[in-house]
């Protein structure tokens, strides 16, 4: 450790000061350290969990104002409204589910990671489903979209970057 004096040698105390010059900072504090696309995965899952928790209110309460977004996927639309109350059930679940990965993930939570690669694989693996089942470029692309993802989010330079609190 350096010790630092005022123009006395000493400081207000009369004591040597210690410096923080050659000191480690905790990895909270340095920016640098954060893995580059740190911040847009958060903010993904934060979006991610605005839609779902959009997708939840409109499917529960069909019939509203809110509806008008699903007329850019009318037809997904129909498929869900002919689930049932399930639907908007368990687009709540996964707004929940969402919105937490978003706090772990922010907070660099090791579960908060966990939770985030999991939903994504999970995704990728209804893309993968959807494609084999008749919309294989659909498909296609959400394979690609959620495999770069995780191929990101598991990377050891991101991993190591989460705290097992």
């Amino acid at each position: 450790m350096v010790l630092v004096k005022d123009a006395s040698g000493n400081g207000a105390d009369g004591r040597p000061r210690p410096s923080s010059k050659g000191t480690k900072q905790p990895m909270d504090t340095d920016e640098h350290k954060r893995p580059r696309g740190f911040v847009p995965i958060g903010v993904f899952f934060l979006f991610g969990a605005t839609m779902a928790g959009y997708a939840a209110a409109t499917l529960l309460n069909p019939g509203t104002r809110l509806d008008g977004l699903w007329v850019l996927n009318k037809t997904g639309h129909a498929q869900l409204l002919s689930l049932g109350k399930g639907a908007g059930l368990g687009f709540a679940v996964l707004s929940a589910l969402l919105c937490a990965a978003a706090v772990g993930w922010f907070r660099r939570r090791h579960w908060g990671w966990l939770l985030g690669t999991t939903i994504i694989a999970i995704n990728a693996l209804g893309d993968l489903i959807n494609g084999i089942r008749g919309e294989p470029l659909k498909g296609a692309v959400g394979v690609a979209i959620a495999g770069l993802l995780l191929f990101y989010m598991t990377r050891s330079e991101v991993r190591n970057y989460f705290t097992h609190h």
